[in-house]
């Protein structure tokens, strides 16, 4: 994936709770409580609970697999790498429309709202709000999540409020009856257990903005624990808001009445906000509503632009739509969206669009569930999942069955809508993308039968995508590097050949870690798919694993004049010769961990002076730093006259360094070593610090920064 196509990692948690939550409080809030109450009654508030709790197994799914797969294009990209392009053009295509479709309401709502203030075309208002959000997706994801947060910020504050005053006149005053004296609530199931299950698929579009975080998840950092921890306070905090402010609702307005209101919530807050100035309560719903229909169109618009960005850099799109601008965004891609959503504005009516969008996402829940089972059982090792579905592959199945059901329920009109949108994905695929594409999806690793067509670069696609991610917290990468053995062959290079280099390695560490020879040398040897992503001219990259090892080991070898590397291994050219060796052995069950290093050294590799760097460095200390080098390491000397001078004379337990740094290395008279706390320093003593950066950025501070300063200090006393 070439530089151009990239997008900035510029999302946190928050952000990621933010797009999210803020896609969800909309229709879902403002518009559908009252039309779903025709379907079951005062029950409503509970089929807001059913429908929260059926969106687990697919969020879960999501999850595993956007921590897994951390890329633009949500659910186009799952079902592409697993079942096919052909089904990752319906779910891309399909997905693309339907979240258009939302969108467009959503900003369809903001035209609403402000027209109960001035005299505007609510559709002239929805046009330039489409502007809006188009430019601030423009500039960057990071200035559109900002906005998204001063958004989500005023609508939890408000709906917060709203759900406090509610219960509280409910429970604690004589203004409301309680919900046991409440006409309102008899009878409680109008139309019995169907009712229930009707009007939960009707509102379970409701909840369909917590999955449109898979769309950006190439944008979030640290997407391992920032996607799942966000969608699961997502979940929670509008599920609550959801419940409990629709149970206002139903406690303060008349069944009649609220199964017709189309604005309920600014019904309910008339009877409610005693004690701000009167109106007021009226006015703060309606500036909730305006926000919560802009916070969903322009996260949809930000979400929903993902998908021909993915679909283009995956030729299932025409390519222009995979460029991005100098600010890190799609451009073309968000533009085509923001076109066509003004198009639907002019177009569309809002009548039924909540059941045939929740009927088409179904049909995709239902495929992303499958998924993570194809996945799972292709075996494919760098498939690596920093989140990993609970009760699998149950909450699979359950997730599958829970979405069939609801399908039937929905009835014909949105069923066919979403045929209808299977097939027009169909006939794109047969008649533009099948001649451009040649790959094939993870599900022909898993049926031995279907073998001939695994497509064997999905390793190599997602060993780079693990390069991207990074290590895992808890891998010994750090550790492994300091502890590494060093080797020159340089002297005696004439008697080297690559069979003797690999025999003599092996041997050192059959010694070491008591483990045959023989079997190391053969797991040297041995090929896999992701063979590709580790061929770098000049390097060779050889790992095993073995039972009985419990910690990973790494053996360097430098070699300036070059061994020869066969052809029989990988698939290098008979004139590379290899002046850089990284053996890496892991024990037997940390297959992925494996992957992640050896992603890691990739990246280190990869850096444009690396090869030079190498073997112009004599020092074990001076190569182990360059490897380790990032915001997490920091070389210290001590040196008397400087700010560390402090530390020379004492015990390395009595320095103090903040707790979550390590002294790894010292170097002393040419000599490296791992200390112990009890390691007494020593005057030009060399430290290799690691640990997290912002401690690493506080001793930069104290002992380099400080002593430049000190050193610009003019002389007093005749002392420098």
């Amino acid at each position: 994936m070439g530089k151009g196509t990239r997008l900035n990692k510029e999302l946190g948690l928050f952000d990621v709770f933010a797009i999210s939550t803020g896609a969800m409080f909309s229709s879902g809030f403002f518009l559908l409580p009252g039309l779903a109450s025709q379907y079951t009654g005062p029950s409503v508030f509970v089929a807001y609970l059913v429908a929260g709790i059926l969106i687990i197994p697919a969020m879960f799914s999501i999850a595993e697999i956007s921590t897994a797969l951390p890329r633009s294009g949500g659910a186009y990209f799952f079902l592409d790498r697993s079942l096919g392009p052909l089904m990752g053009t319906i779910g891309g295509l399909g997905t693309y429309f339907a979240l258009m479709f939302k969108t467009a309401f959503a900003i369809i709502g903001i035209g609403a709202y402000a027209a109960f203030f001035w005299d505007v075309p609510v559709k002239t208002i929805a046009i330039a709000a489409t502007f809006m959000f188009m430019g601030l997706n423009l500039v960057g994801a990071k200035k559109t999540s900002g906005l998204q947060n001063i958004f989500v910020i005023f609508l939890l504050v408000v709906l917060g409020t709203f759900i406090v005053d509610g219960l509280y006149n409910i429970f604690f005053t004589d203004r409301v009856d309680l919900p046991a004296a409440n006409t309102h609530f008899s009878p409680f199931f109008t139309q019995g257990f169907e009712g229930i299950i009707v009007t939960s698929g009707f509102v379970f579009v409701s909840y369909l903005g917590l999955t449109q975080i898979a769309s950006v998840a190439e944008e979030i950092k640290n997407p391992e624990r920032n996607i799942p921890l966000g969608m699961m306070l997502s979940l929670l905090v509008t599920g609550l808001v959801y419940v409990l402010g629709v149970f206002v609702m139903v406690s303060l307005i008349e069944p009649g009445e609220f199964a017709n209101d189309l604005a309920p919530a600014a019904t309910a807050v008339k009877q409610l906000f005693h004690w701000l100035p009167e109106g007021w309560g009226t006015y703060l719903m309606t500036g909730a509503a305006m926000a919560a229909f802009a916070s969903t169109g322009n996260a949809g618009l930000l979400s929903t632009s993902r998908y021909p960005f993915a679909m283009s850099r995956d030729t299932l799109f025409p390519k222009g739509f995979s460029k991005v601008g100098k600010s890190g965004t799609p451009y073309p891609a968000i533009l085509l969206t923001a076109g066509l959503i003004m198009l639907f504005i002019f177009l569309l009516s809002e009548e039924g669009i909540a059941k045939l969008a929740s009927t088409f996402q179904l049909f995709i829940f239902m495929l992303i569930n499958f998924s993570v089972i194809v996945f799972r059982k292709s075996k494919i090792q760098s498939y690596d999942p920093g989140y990993k579905s609970p009760l699998y592959p149950g909450m699979q199945i359950a997730g599958i069955l829970i979405s069939f059901v609801m399908i039937i329920y929905m009835g014909w009109m949105a069923i066919l809508f979403s045929l209808a949108i299977v097939l027009v994905s169909v006939l794109w695929y047969h008649y533009y993308a099948r001649m451009r594409v040649k790959r094939e999806g993870a599900i022909f690793h898993w049926f031995a039968l279907l073998g001939k067509y695994q497509y064997e670069d999905l390793e190599h696609e997602f060993m780079t995508i693990l390069k991207e991610k990074g290590l895992r917290q808890g891998d010994p990468f750090d550790q492994t590097i300091i502890n590494a053995r060093i080797s020159r062959v340089d002297q005696s290079v004439k008697k080297k050949n690559f069979e003797k280099v690999v025999e003599e390695i092996s041997d050192v560490f059959a010694t070491e870690m008591h483990v045959p020879a023989e079997s190391l040398v053969k797991e040297f040897y041995a090929t896999s798919p992701i063979e590709p992503a580790l061929e770098i001219p000049g390097v060779s990259m050889l790992y095993a694993r073995h039972e009985g090892v419990d910690h990973p080991s790494l053996h360097i070898v430098l070699c300036a004049q070059g061994v020869r590397k066969p052809v029989s291994k990988g698939a290098i050219s008979r004139s590379d010769y290899i002046k850089v060796f990284f053996f890496l052995v892991n024990p037997a069950h940390e297959t992925r961990q494996q992957l992640r290093m050896l992603s890691r050294l990739v990246d280190i590799v990869e850096r444009d002076d690396f090869m030079e760097a190498m073997l112009k460095l004599q020092s074990h200390r001076e190569i182990k730093e360059y490897l380790l080098h990032n915001e997490r390491y920091l070389t210290v000397q001590l040196l008397p006259d400087t700010v560390q001078a402090e530390a020379i004379g004492k015990a390395l337990k009595d320095v103090r360094y903040p707790s979550d740094v390590l002294v790894a290395m010292i170097e002393r008279n040419g000599a490296t070593f791992p200390p112990h706390g009890s390691t007494i320093l020593q005057e030009n003593d060399v430290l290799t610090i690691i640990g997290e950066p912002r401690s690493i950025s506080q001793l930069f501070d104290r002992y380099i920064r400080m002593n430049k300063e000190n050193e610009k200090k003019p002389l007093r006393n005749g002392n420098s």
